[in-house]
Order: C-alpha cells, then sequence, then structure tokens
C-alpha cells in the first residue's frame, strides 16, 4: 500500500494512496493538488511510513521560519511560513491515518508535539521583540534579590495530555511568578512597564502568531477561557494571585480542567515545583473525594441540555456515550482516589484508564470495554475532522461523506460504521449511568414500603432507638460542633442523614445491633463533620453504609479506625472486604502504589505504607465480622500486609542509603547489589507463627551478611557495620515512626541477641555463635516461632541453616521438659491471673494455665525435645503445622495433636474478637471450663506435671 517511485520532484504516491487521500479528506487532498510539488518534496524527507521526533519538528519549524537570508524572518514571514508547514504536516498526518499507517497514541503524540513546538516558538519570538522595547520583566524575591520574571504556559485539555487531535484548538493559560517591572531604560532606547503588562504583550503576541487566520490560513486556535475568572480577565496571572483564585474561587469544573495541565517546555525549577505546589492539592485532595461526583453530575448535566437545545444529537464527543462521557468516568475516578494513588495521576486518558483496572476499580470488560471505544471514537473523531479540517465531533450527513469516511475507517457501508459506533456507545453508556450520573438509591425489601419523606422515616428510628440513643442523637443535632459547621458542611450533612437513617433502619429487627452502633456512629460523625467530603462519601454509598451498621455494632476498635483516619472508610464503602488478597496480590497492590513516590520523598512514602496496612487491616476485620472468615485464614491475611509491607520497607530503605553511600562490600569480596543486599529480616513470635493479630506488634531480628570492616563504594563512603546499622535504623524509622496516619507497626527488638543490650544488627557467624553458645533455652523455645520475611535470598538461607542445626541439637527429654516448664512457671507468676481475680472466676486465655501459652510452650517442647531425632519438626514455625508433624511422625497419638489444635484455634478465634470488641483476654472461667481442662490435662500427660494455677 505504501510503496513509493521517487522522482526528480520528490515522492511519487500510488494511484491507490491517491485515492485513499481523496477519498479520506477533500481538505488534505486540496492541499495535494495545489501544491503537489511541495508535498513531494515533504514526503521525500519524511516518508509517510515514518515517525517524526521532536527534533525533526523544531527543526522543521526553525527552517520555515527562516527569510531568504537564513535569518529569522519578520513577522508576516514568520507567520506565513508556520501556516504553510501546518498544511504540509496536515496533508501527511491526515494520509497516515487514512491509510492506518499511524498509531492514535504516535499520532496524538506529533499532533502535540508540534503544538508545543510552535508556541515555544512564538513565545521566544515575541519576548525577544518585547525585550528590545522594555528589557526584562523583574521582580523581588523572597531573599530580596532581583530576579528575572519568566512566563509558563500551561497546555490543558487534550494538548495537556499529549491527546491533540487533527483540528484542535490548543487551551492555553498564560501564569508568571511575580509582580514588578521590566528593567527598561531609556537611555538604552528601551522604556520600563509592569510585568503584567508585558506578560499580557507577550499572550498577545502568542495567540497572534497562531491563531489569526490569514490568507494562508491558521496554525492553532488558541483558547484562553479555561484561566481564572475566563474570558475578560487578565489574560496572565501571576503566582500568589492563582494560589488566592484556587484557594476562594476555584470551582469543582476546574478541578477536571487542571487535571491535564501541563506545563510547555522548560522553565527554572523553583518555578515549575511552585506551579506544582499550587496545582497538585487544587486538583488531587489528601482523602478519598466523592464531591467529584456530584461535580460531574451538574456538567454532564450542562452538556446533555446544551446538546439537546442544539438538537446536536450526532455528537461522538457530548452525546451518549461518547468521548466524553468516558473522559468524565476516567477524571471522576482520578479526582476522587487520585490523592491516595499517585499512579492515577496522570494526564493520558488510556493511561489512566489502565491505572484504574490494575487498581481493580474497573472490573476487566469494563475497561476493555471503554479502551476500546476510545480508540474507536478518537479513530472517528480524526476521520471526521479530516474531511475539511473542522473542529467538529459530528457524523456527517452529507451521504458522499458517510460513504467515504466509512471506506475509510474500513466498513463497507455507513450502516457498518454506525452499528459499530452504537456497539461502542452502548459500552461506555453503561459504566457512565451506573458509576457517574446517578446517585445510588438505597435498596428496599420487597415487604418494606419505601418511606415517603425523612419525617417518617426519622419517626420510625426513635421507635428503634433506646431513650438514652435517642437523647444522644439529639443532643448531636442541637451540638455547638454541628451549629458551627460551614454552609457547605451542614448541606453536606443533611444530605448524608437520610442514609444514615435507612442503614440504621436496615437492621430494626435487630434493635440491639442499632444500638449498639449509633454511640460509635455519632462518634464516627463527629470525627468527619468537619472533613465534610467524607459525608459526601456516604451519600454517595447508602447501601453500603447499610453494612456499616454491624461493623460498628461489632467492633469499638474499627468504629475507632474509622473516626481517627476516615481515609480508611472509602476501603469498606467499596466492599473490598469481599475478596482478601493473596500475598501475590498484596505485593502488587503495594508496588503500584509506590510507583510515583519519589525516592528521597519520605512523607508520602510513610503515608503510603501506612494507609496500605490499615486499608487492608480493615479488609480484613470487616471480612472477620461480616463474612465470618475462619481464624487461619485471618492470621494468614494479617501475616501477609506485614510481610508485603516490610519487603518494601527494605527496598526502599537499601535503595536510599546506597544513593547516599554506595553498596558495602559483601563477605565474598564483591559489592552487593538490589537483589542480594545482604541483609535480611527475620519474624520472631505471632510473625513468624504466621499468628497476627489486629494489633500485634512485630518481633524482628535483622542479619547481615556484609563485609564490616569493608567501605561502601560511594564517594562518601562508611563501614559496611554502620552501612547495616542505618539500614536497620531506617527501617525502624519507616515502620515505628508516628505521622498523621497513625505508624505501620509497633517494633519490638529484644529478642535479638543479648536483647536490649545488644546491636540491633549482627552478622550470620555473630548470630549462630551466639546461639550456639551464649543462649539462654527460652531463647531458643523463641527460635522455634522463628522464620525468614525477607531480603537477601543468601541470608534467609544462612538463617534457616542455623536456626535447624540449633534447634536440632541434641537435648535429654527431661531437659527440655525441666526448662520449658520452669520457664512457663516464672511467666505464669508475672503475668497470669491474681489470686483474688481466679476467685472471681476469671481465666486469662492467654497467660493463665490452660491457655494460649500453654499449647504454645507443648509445641516448642516438641520440637526441641525431638528434632535431634526427627529433623522434619523445624521445618515449621507455626504451632498447627507442628502438631501435625508429630502426628505424622507418631511421637504423639493423633487425637492429641488435634485436641491441641482445636483448643489453640478456639481461642485464638476468641482473642481475635476480643481485640476488635476492645476487651481484655480476661473472660469468664465457666465459659471455658472444658477448653481449659482438656488444655491442662495435655499438659499433664506429656509434660509430667500439673500446669499450675
Amino acid at each position: 500500500m505504501l510503496s513509493t517511485a521517487p522522482n526528480d520532484n520528490g515522492y511519487q504516491p500510488t494511484s491507490e494512496q491517491l485515492q485513499v487521500l481523496q477519498t479520506a479528506s477533500e481538505f488534505a487532498y486540496q492541499i495535494w493538488q495545489s501544491r503537489t510539488g511541495a508535498c513531494q518534496t515533504f514526503l521525500r524527507s519524511y516518508p509517510l511510513e515514518t515517525t517524526l521526533t521532536r527534533q525533526q519538528i523544531d527543526d522543521l519549524i526553525q527552517d520555515y521560519t527562516l527569510d531568504e537570508n537564513y535569518q529569522l524572518g519578520h513577522e508576516t514571514k514568520v507567520m506565513s511560513g508556520l501556516r504553510h508547514l501546518r498544511m504540509l504536516l496536515m496533508m501527511r498526518w491526515v494520509w497516515q491515518d487514512a491509510l492506518a499507517v499511524i498509531e492514535l497514541e504516535q499520532l496524538t503524540d506529533e499532533l502535540s508535539e508540534f503544538a508545543d513546538g510552535c508556541i515555544l516558538f512564538a513565545k521566544d519570538y515575541i519576548y525577544q521583540q518585547l525585550m528590545t522595547q522594555y528589557g526584562q520583566p523583574t521582580f523581588i524575591n523572597d531573599k530580596g534579590n532581583v530576579q528575572v520574571d519568566d512566563m509558563a504556559i500551561m497546555a490543558m485539555g487534550k494538548l495537556g495530555a499529549h491527546e491533540l487531535n487533527l483540528s484542535s484548538d490548543i487551551d492555553l493559560v498564560f501564569i508568571h511568578q511575580a509582580r514588578g517591572e521590566t528593567d527598561g531604560d531609556k537611555a538604552n532606547g528601551t522604556r520600563s512597564i509592569d510585568n503584567k503588562r508585558f506578560m499580557t504583550r507577550l499572550g498577545q503576541g502568542i495567540i497572534k502568531l497562531l491563531d489569526n487566520n490569514t490568507a494562508d490560513g491558521f496554525v492553532f486556535r488558541v483558547d484562553m477561557r479555561l484561566r481564572p475568572w475566563g474570558d475578560g480577565s487578565d489574560l496572565a496571572i501571576h503566582l500568589p494571585a492563582l494560589q488566592k483564585y484556587f484557594s476562594h474561587h476555584g470551582r469543582a469544573w476546574e478541578r477536571f480542567a487542571w487535571l491535564k495541565a501541563r506545563v510547555v517546555g522548560q522553565i527554572e525549577q523553583p518555578f515549575h515545583e511552585d506551579i506544582q505546589a499550587l496545582i497538585k492539592p487544587f486538583v488531587f485532595r489528601y482523602y478519598v473525594d466523592y464531591s467529584a461526583f456530584s461535580a460531574l453530575r451538574e456538567m454532564k448535566s450542562l452538556i446533555q441540555n446544551q446538546v439537546a437545545q442544539r438538537e446536536d444529537l450526532d455528537n461522538i464527543k457530548l452525546g451518549a456515550g461518547g468521548i466524553r462521557d468516558i473522559e468524565f468516568i476516567v477524571q471522576a475516578f482520578q479526582l476522587i482516589y487520585g490523592g491516595r494513588h499517585p499512579q492515577l495521576q496522570v494526564k493520558s486518558c488510556l493511561k489512566a484508564l489502565q491505572a484504574l483496572y490494575e487498581l481493580k476499580y474497573l472490573e476487566q470488560t469494563t475497561y476493555q470495554e471503554l479502551q476500546s471505544a476510545y480508540r474507536f471514537l478518537r479513530r472517528l473523531e480524526h476521520g471526521i475532522q479530516a474531511i475539511n479540517d473542522q473542529q467538529t465531533q459530528r457524523l456527517p450527513h452529507d451521504a458522499h461523506w458517510q460513504h467515504n469516511l466509512a471506506l475509510t475507517l474500513g466498513f463497507e457501508d455507513w450502516n457498518g460504521l454506525l452499528n459499530t459506533l452504537n456497539h461502542h456507545r452502548d459500552h461506555v453508556n453503561v459504566p457512565f449511568e451506573r458509576i457517574v450520573t446517578e446517585r445510588q438509591v438505597p435498596a428496599y425489601d420487597d415487604d418494606e414500603p419505601e418511606p415517603a419523606n425523612l419525617d417518617e422515616q426519622v419517626a420510625r428510628l426513635h421507635n428503634v432507638l433506646t431513650e438514652e440513643n435517642r437523647t444522644q442523637l439529639q443532643n448531636f443535632w442541637q451540638s455547638k460542633m454541628v451549629a458551627n459547621l460551614s454552609d457547605e458542611a451542614r448541606e453536606r450533612l443533611d444530605g448524608a442523614y437520610p442514609v444514615i437513617v435507612h442503614a440504621l433502619l436496615a437492621h430494626q429487627d435487630q434493635q440491639q445491633l442499632a444500638n449498639t452502633a449509633l454511640p460509635r456512629l455519632i462518634a464516627l460523625l463527629e470525627a468527619i463533620c468537619r472533613r465534610s467530603i467524607y459525608l459526601v462519601m456516604i451519600a454517595e454509598n447508602p447501601n453500603a453504609t447499610v453494612e456499616l451498621i454491624p461493623m460498628l455494632s461489632a467492633s469499638p476498635w474499627i468504629a475507632k479506625e474509622l473516626a481517627q483516619y476516615p481515609v480508611l472508610l472509602d476501603t469498606f464503602l467499596q466492599q473490598r472486604y469481599r475478596h482478601l488478597p493473596d500475598k501475590f496480590e498484596l505485593r502488587d497492590i503495594l508496588r503500584q502504589q509506590l510507583l510515583r513516590v519519589e525516592p528521597n520523598d519520605e512523607e508520602t512514602l510513610l503515608s503510603v505504607l501506612r494507609l496500605f496496612k490499615k486499608n487492608q487491616v480493615l479488609a480484613v476485620a470487616a471480612s472477620d465480622v461480616l463474612a465470618e472468615r475462619p481464624i487461619m485464614k485471618v492470621s494468614d491475611s494479617l501475616t501477609y500486609i506485614a510481610e508485603v509491607v516490610l519487603e518494601a520497607a527494605l527496598e526502599r530503605a537499601f535503595a536510599e542509603i546506597v544513593k547516599r553511600y554506595g553498596y558495602p562490600i559483601g563477605q565474598d569480596g564483591d559489592p552487593v547489589t538490589e537483589a542480594d543486599c545482604g541483609f535480611a529480616i527475620i519474624g520472631y513470635g505471632k510473625l513468624g507463627g504466621l499468628e497476627l493479630s489486629y494489633s500485634s506488634d512485630l518481633d524482628l531480628v535483622f542479619l547481615h551478611k556484609i563485609k564490616e570492616q569493608g567501605m561502601t563504594t560511594g564517594e562518601k563512603s562508611f563501614s559496611g557495620m554502620k552501612f547495616a546499622a542505618r539500614l536497620a535504623q531506617k527501617l525502624m524509622t519507616y515502620l515505628n515512626t508516628q505521622t498523621r496516619d497513625g505508624r505501620a507497626y509497633e517494633v519490638d527488638m529484644r529478642l535479638r541477641p543479648s536483647g536490649n543490650a545488644g546491636m540491633m544488627v549482627v552478622s550470620c557467624h555473630a548470630f549462630e555463635t551466639y546461639q550456639l553458645q551464649k543462649a539462654w533455652s527460652w531463647e531458643h523455645q523463641a527460635l522455634v516461632r522463628a522464620r525468614a520475611i525477607c531480603g537477601d535470598k543468601r541470608v534467609t538461607a544462612r538463617f534457616c541453616d542455623i536456626r535447624r542445626t540449633v534447634l536440632a541439637l541434641p537435648r535429654t527429654i527431661e531437659q527440655v521438659r525441666i526448662e520449658v516448664t520452669s520457664m512457663r512457671l516464672k511467666m505464669q507468676k508475672h503475668l497470669g491471673t491474681s489470686q483474688w481475680q481466679q476467685q472471681a472466676g476469671k481465666f486469662h486465655l492467654k497467660q493463665d494455665a490452660g491457655g494460649i501459652v500453654d499449647i504454645e510452650f507443648l509445641a516448642q517442647f516438641a520440637v526441641l525435645a525431638y528434632s535431634h531425632e526427627h529433623p522434619t519438626l523445624t521445618k515449621w514455625s507455626d504451632n498447627v503445622r507442628i502438631f501435625e508433624e508429630m502426628a505424622t511422625l507418631g511421637i504423639w497419638e493423633s487425637e492429641i495433636c488435634q485436641d491441641l489444635t482445636d483448643a489453640y484455634l478456639r481461642i485464638r478465634a476468641a482473642t481475635h474478637q476480643l481485640a476488635l470488641s476492645e476487651q481484655v483476654l480476661l473472660v469468664d472461667e465457666s465459659l471455658w471450663t472444658e477448653t481449659r481442662a482438656l488444655v491442662q490435662a495435655q499438659w499433664q500427660h506429656l509434660m509430667g506435671v500439673e500446669s499450675t494455677e
């Protein structure tokens, strides 16, 4: 199809190619006919089957604006040259698109790069002219020094996203740094004017060069209506004024506009950072921002009204299921979740769609359908605009061009194109209507009549609530806090209240549940009213809010977490708890969230780690309460979350220290690498035994295989020992530091060699020496519940070897029995229930005889007593599989092992529920008589002594 023959003038296209061009575009074909020689020469240098680089585009702009003496031409020559170049490029792009030899992204990227190049050329050209008249614009900076002012040109809309289409206008906003004046001097033939006038004239000159329609046409239509205050306002705005505008006057729809804002070209880094520091918090909120939905509905309603008024029903952009609907779906999710997920802070619609799918906000089918529809609609848009170089998204009414457009897009006839178009529109319209257009409506049971008004609902609720709760609810509404709310916050509270009442009434047949939940619900409302965006979140999710009531009723811990960190509400309202991700999925979720955390941005890193942990733990708790997950599954999930956080923290901490000091030298003499970092994290206790609960701390030990006296490879270097210590300290900082999002985990390092008196990180050799020569028996017991979590595989393998060796040391059964029993008595004396508690019939599920510690000590006794003869016992660190192995080996009877396992799981399940209820482990002994007696009997049978009260 693309075979062309060179001649003296340039490339000669085939008759088939010319027919394709004539069929696709009257505009482009006329350019070919009227400027055949120029077109042939142009295509000889830039063939249709090739793509253009930015450098080639800049070179072309330079070439076409030079005069016959190869000097930059006067304004008339420059304007003519740019327009001639635009004609040739448009002819080429239309032809490439019609021949389907260019991908959508490449076409839109080249169009956008050409626009960028023209804008920057125009800015430089006009700036030089203005400087000769007025000098340079200057201002006094914060340090009292004179600084040259600059103007940043913000590309908005499709240009900002590098998605420009064949006949797009370009939306621009001009920003300069500060008030001031030029340094013009009459003695030098210049005069001083204020920066505002200078920047206004600079903007006017840019617009004139690009937008003025001359005999040669135009380069780009320039639209400035997206600037603050719109038409009639200053053409350029300085940073302090933009900050004030965003703070006090920025409207919801403008957040959609500034989502795609991009600085064209390069400006000084401090200026660029100042602009981003204003835009980012305006567009992306720290919290999950459901107000974007209501703004979206308002914008969609306006557009639908405009379409109806113009009877513009064939508009593939603004009509139902059109391009704008796809963009709205994507942008709404970006605004809502972009503050939490930096990977959503992209400008490209297709890239944002992919991020939404990867983050599970879009199902795979919806993602594929929206992506396919977007590509088809943009291709169709190009086909429509190519016909006459018009900025339109309306389907042609002329039968001739309908036929030609169908052929260009690969269809046999117009009906075939329309069928495919309607197919894609349907696929867009369904998720748009479901996700965006209409607020979710509360679901009522078939036998439950929908109340006529809120007053009727409130009256029904009062019949459900206790007198105490009715009073508490009334006090909330009459409180100073509610009275002092802003108008917006009060409006949002009023909007959420019907949803809250409905949620409580949905459980009216369980009066105790609703009454238990209400005080906790009021505490939650008090926490979020001043951050009223969370009220919008509740109002937007009435059916999910119904499920919030049993959660609050079941767990004051969950209620406090939500009140303290309302950002977690989104995890619950999105019902993420219905699927608990496995370790691989968790690792991928966190990786996605960390992708756009800059290397030196520790504040954002800590926030991501903490909110990831809290969100995932809340999902597990919700699944535990509402779906009644088995205790083993719950503990596995909580353990996986901790492991994934530790992996990410180690990886980032290692990278940060290496960046400053270089790589340490491994014990083999070579520098370590990211894959083999010479460092590993060992988990003890509940983490080691895969038995984490909701508020468990992490018992950690750090090991290394780094040459302690060797120096790191960086220019600023230090010893390997110091590297390992710094790495351990940074890990502790990442995990332990208290931020506004709480802390990731409490970390306990007391189980390291020599305890609190020991080094924070030790070599594998030192660890082995300590375990074999100095460790107490209880430390060997602790080693039973230890396992490698993450880090250098060589280090983790060495730890496993050491652990196996230590646990399998020759010991007599009697020796182990005495040591384990002695340690158990010490623990019980210091941590068990007091005498008066025992007399009151209380039983401590963990520390008292017949509790968890008895079962754990039995497992540790088994490993230490029998591993010398049965090495497979050292394989596991969790009690359940240790008992399974004991049964398999026939050391203990299967019935005994099963009884211990059942008792262990029963007690652990109770401890989880007590943790969610924020209750201590001291329970009514009468409820545990049978389980306790069973454990005590097995202790006496296996250890040969009674379990002491």
